[in-house]
C-alpha cells in the first residue's frame, strides 16, 4: 500500500491557497508600509493593507481563483479574531498605573463620550445605520483601525462598512500628526509636558498617530502619549462585553417585540476580547521573555494586516459610495470633539 500522503479535500485545499495568497500580499503590503515616506505620513501596515487590500479586490480580483474566497473570508474573520487577541501583549497595567488617575480619567471620558456622540449623531441626525455609526465612533474613540476589526465580528458588520470607518481613522488621524505639533508651536496648547502627552494620547486615533504627533514636541511627551493611548487601547475590552450585552438584549426585544417573555439569549462574550485581556495580564506578569514578546508582537501586526488586506479584498467602492458623505460628516463631528472636548476634559482633570 502507497505510504504516499493524501492530497487536501479540496475546499480546504481553496481555503489555505486563499490563506496563503493574503499572507504573499500582506508581506508586501508590511515591505511598503516601511518605506521612509509612508512611514514618515504614520500610516501603519493594517492602513495600508485595507488600500492595497481593496485596490486589488476592485481591479484585480479575476486574478484569484473564485473558489480561494474562502480562505480571503477566513483571515478577515477567523485570522482576525485571534490577532486581535494578541494585541493584549502591547498594553500592561504597570503602563497605565504610570500615568496615575488624570490620564485613566482622561481616557475613560474621551471613550465612552466619542461612543456616545458618535452613534447619537450618526443615527439620529445624519440617519447612516447602526453598524456603520459604532464603527466610526470606534474607530474613532479606541484605537483606529485594531478597534474597527475588533468590533466588526461582534456587529457582525458587511466589510465596506469597516473601511468607510477606517478611511475616517485615517483621514482625521493623519491630519491630528500635523495639527497637534503646530497648535503646541503656535502657543495654542497650554499644559506641561504632562498634560499635553495626556491630550495627545487620549484624542489622537491610531499609536502610530500618537507618536507621530507627540514626537514632534519632544520624547518626554511622547512617552506620557503612548502610555495614555495604551489606557484607551485597554478600555477595549470592557466595551466589547457591554456590546455584547446590549446586543443580546436587542435581539431578545426584537425576537416578539418586547422584553417581555422574550426568550433568553446566550451573551455574545467575545471570545478574543477575553484573550486580549489575559494576553495583557501575562504581559504585565512579566512571565515571557522580552524576545519572545517582541517576536510575538511582531507576528500579531502581521496577522493584522493580512485581516485588514482581506477585508479591503472584499470590500467594493461601489459600496462605499453608497455611505455618500455622511461618513465623513461624522467623522468630522467626532473630530472636533476630541480637539476640543478633549481639551476641556484634559483641563479639568489635570
Amino acid at each position: 500500500m502507497s505510504t504516499a500522503a493524501l492530497p487536501l479535500p479540496s475546499p480546504w485545499r481553496d481555503k489555505l491557497n486563499g490563506v496563503l495568497f493574503v499572507g504573499l500580499l500582506a508581506a508586501a503590503v508590511v515591505q511598503l508600509a516601511d518605506l521612509p515616506f509612508i512611514r514618515g505620513l504614520g500610516f501603519s501596515p493594517l492602513v495600508v493593507g485595507i488600500v492595497c487590500g481593496m485596490i486589488y479586490g476592485n481591479f484585480l480580483r479575476g486574478t484569484m481563483p473564485a473558489d480561494w474566497g474562502m480562505g480571503v473570508n477566513f483571515t478577515a474573520r477567523k485570522l482576525l479574531r485571534i490577532a486581535v487577541a494578541f494585541y493584549g501583549l502591547n498594553i500592561s497595567i504597570q503602563q497605565i498605573a504610570a500615568v496615575g488617575l488624570p490620564g485613566l480619567a482622561v481616557s475613560v471620558t474621551v471613550v465612552v463620550g466619542t461612543l456616545v456622540l458618535g452613534n447619537v449623531v450618526g443615527q439620529r441626525l445624519l440617519g447612516l445605520d447602526r453598524d456603520t455609526a459604532m464603527l466610526t465612533s470606534a474607530g474613532s474613540a479606541i484605537c483606529g483601525a485594531a478597534a474597527v476589526l475588533a468590533f466588526e465580528p461582534t456587529l457582525r458588520a458587511q466589510p465596506h462598512k469597516s473601511a468607510v470607518a477606517v478611511a475616517t481613522v485615517v483621514l482625521f488621524g493623519t491630519l491630528s500628526m500635523f495639527l497637534y505639533p503646530v497648535f503646541y508651536h503656535a502657543g495654542w496648547l497650554h499644559f506641561d509636558t504632562q498634560a499635553l502627552g495626556i491630550y495627545i494620547g487620549g484624542t489622537v486615533h491610531e499609536v502610530a498617530q500618537v507618536v507621530g504627533a507627540a514626537s514632534n514636541i519632544d520624547p518626554a511627551t511622547t512617552e506620557v502619549a503612548t502610555i495614555v493611548k495604551m489606557t484607551r487601547v485597554a478600555l477595549l475590552v470592557p466595551v466589547l462585553l457591554v456590546l455584547g450585552l446590549w446586543l443580546r438584549n436587542s435581539r431578545a426585544k426584537d425576537s416578539d417585540g418586547t422584553t417581555a417573555g422574550a426568550p433568553a439569549a446566550k451573551l455574545p462574550v467575545p471570545w478574543f476580547a477575553v484573550g486580549f485581556l489575559v494576553l495583557a495580564i501575562i504581559n504585565s506578569l512579566g512571565i515571557l521573555p522580552e524576545q519572545a514578546i517582541t517576536v510575538a508582537k511582531r507576528l500579531d501586526v502581521f496577522a493584522l494586516t493580512m485581516a485588514m488586506t482581506a477585508l479591503g479584498i472584499e470590500t467594493r467602492f461601489s459600496q462605499i459610495r453608497k455611505a455618500g458623505p455622511r461618513v465623513l460628516i461624522l467623522g468630522l463631528i467626532i473630530y472636533a470633539w476630541l480637539i476640543f472636548g478633549g481639551y476641556a476634559i484634559v483641563k479639568l482633570a489635570t
